[in-house]
């Protein structure tokens, strides 16, 4: 089974920057898709960012376009670059790994499944 462990979470200031690492152990032929989510207090957990086939495509929610960077290289470490930081980025970060179900639409809702996760990493922006 593929394991995920998380790296880099950081209080920072609004305008900030900050990069989170996730490295990846076990990947095997049926992982093709990774990704970041993230879950404020006393809200649900919302994809950030994904990666498809070690960056073949990547995929980003509205709220985080322009502003974050997801990335992969070959030894299996994804990263998010996030600039530009705000106060509602506050958040406890997850990577996840799983595969990418296009048939089923977005991958925010449905189209991808994910079967492995990291255990977070806290980010933190103030204003």
């Amino acid at each position: 089974q593929v394991q995920l462990s998380e790296s880099g979470g950081d209080s920072v200031q609004a305008g900030g920057s900050l990069r989170l690492s996730c490295e990846a152990s076990g990947i095997t032929y049926s992982t093709n898709f990774m990704a970041w989510f993230r879950q404020a207090p006393g809200k649900e957990r919302e994809g950030v960012a994904g990666i498809f086939g070690a960056g073949v495509t990547t995929y980003y929610a509205d709220s985080v376009k322009g502003r974050f960077t997801i990335s992969q290289d070959s030894a299996n470490t994804m990263y998010l670059q996030m600039n530009s930081l705000k106060p509602e980025d506050t958040a406890v970060y997850f990577c996840a790994a799983g595969r990418l179900l296009p048939h089923r639409g977005s991958w925010l809702a449905g189209g991808a499944e994910f079967d492995s996760w990291g255990q977070g990493t806290q980010v933190t922006v103030s204003s």
